[in-house]
């Protein structure tokens, strides 16, 4: 038999456009020979199933799985939204979900495990269903929070089936509070989070970098007016302040009411609970935040066509 190399994996693949393993696979399967093993690639759907990989997939569905004190949310991307309200698709990303809560949130963990029902990994199932559903699709990113004792809440908007949809929000409670209470507050402060989006929990947490940069706008802005620069300081204390209340979920007006802050919120519900709760961890996931979508002009192709 003959030996199945790197290097000969790597030109298949270059050839095929299909995955890694699926190359070493079929370079195993028929002998090393590339002919033969691209065929075998063709024939399992693989081949053009790695040609759809290289296409942007910015769409898709983010699906929660939670259990008391733990939740995990995930991402997984498609070409369009279209195949979003995809059943097959839908399932595959709960199943991945339920995948993720298991093993973690390392991709490659998760790719790697077995799917559920199924003696192939999920990378493998999800190759498979790039050469059904015709569209590329990935698992892009799992987080999962986990509080001590207390509870995990939920949250997800603009849901197309129970626990996915394209905002997915969770939130860590820690307390002795009960669960039913904990879980009604909890859902609240996710439903604020996937609304006002904040940067971080905390002051402490907030990115440094972006923090000086919005003082440096501040501060360029401020002396346009001409003023002194003693005077320019005090503004930039109040202006930086506003900015702090608008990022900073603890200090965020509460959405639901407009009026109270979200630690005053938690606050209010401790002391009627008896017991002290504090706001931990949360995770905001939004479909493709952060990737380039593409554009489709449907004039331009018209026009590209007829030109050519």
């Amino acid at each position: 038999m003959a030996q199945v190399t790197a290097a000969l994996v790597k030109e298949l693949r270059e050839m095929s456009g299909a995955g890694m393993m699926d190359c070493k696979k079929a370079l195993t399967e028929n002998d090393g020979n590339l002919e033969a093993a691209i065929d075998w690639l063709r024939t399992k759907g693989l081949a053009s199933a790695g040609k759809k990989q290289s296409r942007v997939a910015a769409e898709g569905l983010v699906a929660l799985t939670t259990d008391g004190a733990k939740g995990t949310a995930v991402e997984v991307n498609s070409e369009t939204d279209f195949v979003a309200r995809n059943e097959q698709f839908q399932g595959l990303v709960s199943d991945i979900a339920s995948v993720s809560f298991s093993v973690g949130d390392d991709v490659d963990a998760i790719s790697g495990a077995t799917y559920p029902g199924s003696a192939k990994t999920v990378a493998e199932t999800v190759t498979d269903a790039i050469a059904t559903i015709g569209e590329n699709m990935n698992v892009r990113r799992a987080k999962t929070v986990t509080v001590e004792n207390g509870v995990v809440a939920s949250y997800v908007h603009g849901a197309v089936a129970d626990g996915m949809g394209k905002i997915a929000v969770l939130v860590g409670l820690q307390s002795n509070a009960s669960a039913d209470t904990l879980a009604a507050l909890g859902k609240q402060l996710a439903m604020h989070i996937a609304a006002a989006n904040p940067a971080s929990l905390s002051e402490d947490d907030l990115d440094p970098e972006m923090v000086e940069r919005e003082k440096q706008v501040q501060m360029d802005k401020a002396r346009e007016s001409g003023k002194p620069e003693a005077i320019i300081e005090k503004m930039i204390v109040g202006r930086m302040r506003k900015y702090l209340e608008e990022v900073v979920l603890l200090h965020q007006t509460f959405v639901i009411d407009g009026e109270t802050k979200i630690s005053a919120v938690i606050d209010a519900v401790a002391k009627e609970a008896g017991t002290p709760i504090e706001l931990v961890e949360y995770v905001r996931m939004e479909v493709g935040e952060g990737l380039e979508k593409k554009e489709d002009d449907f004039a331009a192709e018209v026009a590209a066509a007829v030109g050519a």
